[in-house]
């Protein structure tokens, strides 16, 4: 097995020497080369260097997918600068904290989002703004510069290449008691997780994957490697639409589609068509796919589930199933070994569920902390291995299966939230004493947020204005479907709620859907 000591901006310019004219991806039906990549990451590269950031700087980008994000990406990725992915929907305290906490050199955004970003208060104070699409000239505050002539400069890049263990990214997953916490990403760890989209996906030359994940959340941005490791394409689309996606598919004859989340229970949701398996689709693979789901989907579109666990601190994928069990999300890569260990970190008897933990035989798999953040650091990695928080218990063949996590968060939209993001909000609403979110099961996906609160006493509490102000102050994954109204919670010695007691019925509760 390689060392993969290349990591993966190199495997560009080296692609674009051999076989430059080969297609990379298409964006709304819109080509892009190799060669185009490689001359516009390029000057991507070159631009941001002569503007004064140097190696190691980080570049805030609150952008969505689009052929410039990839050229942007890899011209930091030559350039050694380190991105900081913000999720397009952010805003308010959350967009503030992550901007702050991250201290970016400077900030790549979308036109129509930098007001987003100067209302939320983060102090950027000097930092260079770089506004990216067609409404730029005209939305861009004064002295902010543009993203398209650094595209189109011409200007080749001619510096050394970053270090496969050199950061390329802080990518801030959210937290479970606290703030969301910034995983650092080497270039060895993107690398890393192009191989094993490869092995997952069974991805072989010619082959075409449907993109529909935004490039800000891992399991888009694993794919900027697949094709300079596979003489494969990416079929990039703004965005996932249920009723067009088999359309869209057809149109890019893409051979596989990826699946987060509920993406699968959707489609299969959908009105019976006889179009069902007229598609070239031959694999689904990902995360997330409830064994209810499985069997049913392959049968009505005639694809192949290959499902796969992983995280963002283990180079994204940890595992995968390529042997067709229902419900389960396979045996490790080759240089990952995973155990299950109790509390004490012993490890637990055949079948019987433990923490997921994760070690490596590659240095450099495994991420070496989150950033500016010792303490959540030190709990995450301990003896040389990566505890998860995860749930899993294995088959008798050592097959891997998923319970969940640990800890006080939910899997909302293809989205981590963290119980404690929300709860900091909603308690700064001036009706509001004190609140607390769960999960619940959701009709589609894998949960809905519900949120109980204690009004003030003598506080009149609206609650479709109490969701209203959390929709301008959250992303829209983290709005609570449902609201509930206490009078009291039950409480630990030490004044924590109890949160294991709380109903997840939602019959009673306020449903935001419902009041649409």
């Amino acid at each position: 097995m390689s060392d993969f000591d290349t990591g993966f901006a190199g495997l560009l310019t080296q692609a674009a020497r051999t076989d430059g004219e080969r297609l990379f991806a298409r964006y709304n039906g819109n080509p892009l080369t190799v060669h185009a990549l490689d001359r516009q990451s390029d000057s991507v590269a070159a631009e941001l260097r002569r503007i004064g950031l140097v190696p190691g700087d980080r570049v805030a980008l609150m952008q969505r997918n689009s052929p410039a994000v990839l050229s942007t990406l890899f011209g930091l990725a030559k350039a050694g600068l380190v991105w900081v992915p913000i999720n397009a929907q952010q805003r308010g305290d959350g967009l503030r904290y992550i901007l702050d906490h991250s201290d970016p050199a400077a900030v790549l955004a979308d036109a129509d989002l930098v007001p987003v970003i100067a209302e939320c208060g983060a102090d950027l104070s000097g930092k260079p703004l770089i506004v990216a699409g067609s409404g730029a000239g005209a939305d861009a505050p004064d002295g902010a510069l543009r993203l398209e002539p650094m595209l189109d400069s011409g200007a080749r890049f001619e510096g050394a290449l970053p270090g496969p263990d050199e950061p390329f990214a802080i990518m801030y997953t959210s937290g479970t008691t606290g703030r969301p916490k910034g995983a650092l990403v080497t270039h060895r760890m993107m690398r890393l997780a192009g191989e094993a989209v490869a092995r997952v996906s069974a991805a072989r030359d010619g082959d075409i994957l449907f993109v529909w994940e935004p490039l800000y959340h891992i399991g888009g941005a694993q794919m900027i490697v697949l094709p300079l490791i596979r003489k494969v394409s990416l079929a990039m689309v703004d965005r996932f639409s249920a009723s067009r996606f088999w359309d869209q598919v057809r149109d890019y004859g893409a051979t596989h589609i990826h699946h987060l989340g509920g993406i699968l229970q959707i489609l299969l949701k959908q009105p019976p068509s006889p179009r069902d398996r007229d598609h070239p689709v031959r694999i689904a693979w990902g995360g997330g796919c409830p064994k209810e789901t499985w069997t049913p989907f392959e049968e009505r579109f005639g694809v192949q589930i290959r499902e796969c666990y992983g995280m963002t601190e283990a180079s994204s994928i940890t595992t995968c199933n390529d042997e067709g069990i229902v419900g389960a999300v396979g045996r490790p890569m080759p240089w990952f070994t995973v155990q299950l260990l109790d509390e004490t970190g012993s490890p637990v008897p055949q079948g019987e569920r433990g923490e997921i933990v994760v070690r490596t035989s590659v240095p450099g798999a495994l991420f070496t902390g989150y950033f500016r953040n010792p303490e959540a650091t030190a709990r995450a990695l301990r003896g040389g291995a990566l505890h998860t928080g995860d749930l899993g218990s294995l088959l008798p063949d050592g097959t891997l299966l998923f319970h969940g996590r640990m800890t006080d968060s939910m899997r909302c939209k293809g989205e981590n939230v963290s119980a404690w993001e929300i709860e900091h909000i909603v308690a700064t609403h001036p009706a509001v004493e004190d609140c607390a979110v769960i999960g619940v099961t959701a009709e589609i996906g894998e949960q809905d947020i519900k949120l109980f609160v204690k009004p003030k006493a003598g506080a009149a509490l609206d609650i479709p204005s109490l969701s209203d102000w959390l929709g301008r102050q959250l992303a829209p994954y983290q709005n609570p479907r449902y609201i509930a109204v206490v009078e009291e919670f039950e409480r630990t010695p030490s004044q924590r709620i109890m949160k294991h007691r709380l109903p997840a019925a939602v019959h009673d509760s306020w449903d935001r859907q419902s009041a649409r």
